[in-house]
């Protein structure tokens, strides 16, 4: 027996659905459910602040020490991920809107949160001007 794959119009799959519940018991639900699971908590475990001249971001890694950590800047992204010694695996990215700069950027581990306050890096312009003739 052969069977085809019927081809249709993109526009016969796009229906829509009352919302299952108004009152967002759902979303409750699976807000709660969610969090409560192990890994869930990690995302929610970092916090970012934009301010004038530099960003501020702060991620809890109780039980590590600084030499188990590994910060890298690579442009407009940050990564922190533990070492493979480390007692706890921690692995992280963040991509922020302007370059950091890593001149005027600090790191600080304080009762296990590490914050980092990363520098602007604000784009000079490199319009020159031509003079008519």
């Amino acid at each position: 027996m052969f069977y085809s794959v019927a081809t249709r119009p993109a526009r016969s799959f796009q229906r829509s659905y009352p919302p299952v519940a108004s009152n967002g018991a759902l979303e409750k639900f699976l807000n709660d459910t969610f969090s409560s699971l192990p890994d869930a908590g990690a995302a929610k475990a970092a916090t970012v602040e934009d301010l004038e001249k530099s960003y501020t971001l702060q991620l809890d890694v109780p039980g590590l020490a600084k030499d188990q950590l590994d910060i890298g800047i690579e442009g407009d992204v940050v990564r922190v991920a533990s070492k493979a010694e480390a007692a706890r695996s921690v692995k992280a990215a963040w991509r922020f809107p302007l370059e950091i700069d890593v001149a005027n950027s600090s790191a600080k581990l304080e009762n296990g949160v590490l914050t980092l306050t990363l520098g602007k890096k604000i784009p000079v312009s490199n319009v020159t001007r031509l003079d008519i003739q």
